[in-house]
């Protein structure tokens, strides 16, 4: 595993809650398929902001495919879609591929704390 990818951990419907909803910190939810290349666009910035972000923001992937109750749970319909959760709760998303500077700006990351 590169230390890029290190950064990346894939949460199931089990593991959910423990990961994203019960973190300390705000949780990036990547809503991702195999079969969406858009996804595998996104995918090394996810990366890159979790490395560079990796004491205040944890980032996570979940297969829609994999884990339908989570995916209806959030009413995600297009992928990727990311969410980012703080204290358990979704605040902010951002539906389709972006650059990082996009993602950065659109998801409040710079805020993140």
């Amino acid at each position: 595993m590169s230390a890029t990818t290190a950064h990346l951990r894939e949460v199931t419907d089990e593991t959910f809650a423990e990961e994203v909803l019960r973190s300390d910190i705000p949780v990036l939810v990547d809503f991702t398929a195999d079969w969406c290349p858009p996804c595998r666009m996104v995918a090394p910035v996810l990366a890159q902001i979790a490395e560079e972000r990796a004491d205040t923001l944890k980032v996570v992937s979940l297969d829609v495919d994999r884990n339908p109750e989570t995916q209806a749970a959030y009413s995600v319909l297009s992928m990727p879609t990311l969410v980012l959760f703080r204290g358990g709760e979704p605040d902010r998303s951002v539906v389709g591929a972006q650059p990082k500077r996009r993602l950065v700006e659109q998801l409040g990351l710079d805020e993140v704390h």
